[in-house]
């Protein structure tokens, strides 16, 4: 099945006991979130800066989201969790947004200190690296994305990590009706212990995602060789996002800080006019921070991230696209450092 060898081919990919293909991301941590054990009335601590698809998929565990603020990686503030952290507390899930990781040693000694399981929602950073470890294989469980806007894609999908088998049987059963895949019965006479749900990925999906997979180095130095010319061309004049010490990035975009909303318009205007964009800040920004989640987040969560928002408002991203040339990010980085300079 094609579905199960691009299964095998991740686990060996990123050096992983288990992999559990699901229907999408946001299905991925539901099932990631349901594997580790969090139930209806938990709370599950996750950060402000963030796609709504985490938040949703604790929700529909019937847990709380409790959210953290970011710092200048944009990632989780490891500071925040003593505070944050209840007897209700079933999980930590950091993000690793937009290509960088959050910091996982403090966050796994909390969780570690405090026996929480913790999930890594690693949607926007396959292949990314936390020291010598792959981002997604360092908590009890990890997800993947590969919908059209990642790294790699399929179109649609996701996957589940984790080198615990608890958590792999608990994954293979729940996003399949709970089928137990009993080698004693054949399927239609399956045995099942928990009720479950559809969350499979389809063969074509597995098909696709298989040839990807295999394109996801040549992807990686694409990227970085545009990032490094970027930067380069740039200079040492901007105020750049922070990367964790052991972060071995992907490249996904560049993000720098402008406290000048007329500086920041020309930076934007700029990305526009040249066919370069922006990724999500600020474009997106309403379904990337906790602070715009009324409809989801109670209202002293809600209060609680208006810090990230601030910071998130003076945020742009520039997306990697592979569209664009090394030249061509040359020439950018040149003339945003012009505006700097005007």
């Amino acid at each position: 099945y094609h579905v199960r060898e691009f299964e095998q081919a991740v686990s060996e990919k990123f050096k992983v006991a288990h992999c559990q293909a699901v229907s999408s991301g946001t299905s991925a941590t539901k099932v990631a979130l349901k594997a580790v054990g969090v139930k209806p009335g938990d709370e599950v601590i996750t950060q402000a800066f963030n796609f709504i698809a985490t938040i949703e998929a604790i929700l529909d565990c019937g847990a709380t989201p409790i959210v953290a603020n970011v710092d200048k990686s944009l990632n989780m503030d490891p500071l925040e969790l003593k505070n944050l952290v209840t007897t209700k507390t079933s999980a930590i899930v950091p993000v690793h947004m937009l290509g960088v990781s959050a910091e996982m040693d403090p966050i796994m000694k909390f969780a570690s200190e405090s026996g929480i399981p913790v999930v890594e929602d690693n949607c926007e950073s396959v292949g990314a690296k936390y020291g010598d470890k792959f981002l997604g294989t360092i908590g009890q469980a990890g997800v993947f994305s590969f919908d059209h806007g990642k790294i790699i894609t399929a179109g649609e999908g996701g996957m589940v990590l984790t080198n615990d088998e608890k958590t792999f049987r608990y994954a293979t059963e729940y996003h399949d009706h709970g089928h137990e895949n009993n080698p004693d019965f054949p399927r239609g006479l399956d045995t099942c212990s928990i009720p479950g749900f559809n969350y499979r990925m389809t063969e074509m999906q597995g098909a696709v995602g298989k040839v990807q997979l295999s394109k996801l180095d040549k992807m990686l130095e694409a990227n970085r060789e545009r990032y490094v010319e970027l930067v380069d061309s740039m200079g040492e004049e901007f105020d750049f996002r922070s990367i964790p010490e052991k972060s071995k990035t992907i490249h996904d975009c560049l993000i720098f800080f402008e406290q000048d909303e007329g500086q920041r318009k020309r930076y934007i205007n700029l990305l526009g006019s040249e066919g370069f964009g922006t990724k999500n800040l600020p474009d997106a920004i309403n379904w990337h921070c906790a602070a715009f989640w009324s409809h989801a987040l109670h209202s002293d969560q809600v209060e609680h991230v208006q810090l990230t928002k601030n910071l998130l408002c003076t945020a742009i991203a520039i997306p990697i696209w592979k569209r664009k040339s090394v030249e061509d990010y040359k020439q950018l980085g040149r003339k945003l450092l012009d505006i700097r300079k005007s």
